[in-house]
């Protein structure tokens, strides 16, 4: 399966306008990267994205897997 690809001003969480480049720039204020579901709640913590309906959190999920992986 082709991975999803997102522009980085385009919004992945709608209900607290979180954007590609937002995640991306929560997950490199760490200095490494432990695991996806732990990067998630620290982007969470930073961003507060699916913190509204939660209907983002399987993209959220796949970007920061995407980023994580290189």
């Amino acid at each position: 399966m082709e991975p999803v690809v997102y522009a980085p001003d385009e919004v992945i969480c709608n209900c607290k306008q979180v954007t590609l480049g937002d995640i991306d720039r929560a997950l490199h204020n760490h200095a490494t990267f432990a695991d996806v579901e732990k990067e998630f709640s620290e982007v969470q913590k930073i961003t507060s994205c699916s913190t509204g309906c939660g209907g983002c959190h399987h993209k959220i999920m796949q970007v920061i897997s995407g980023i994580i992986s290189g």
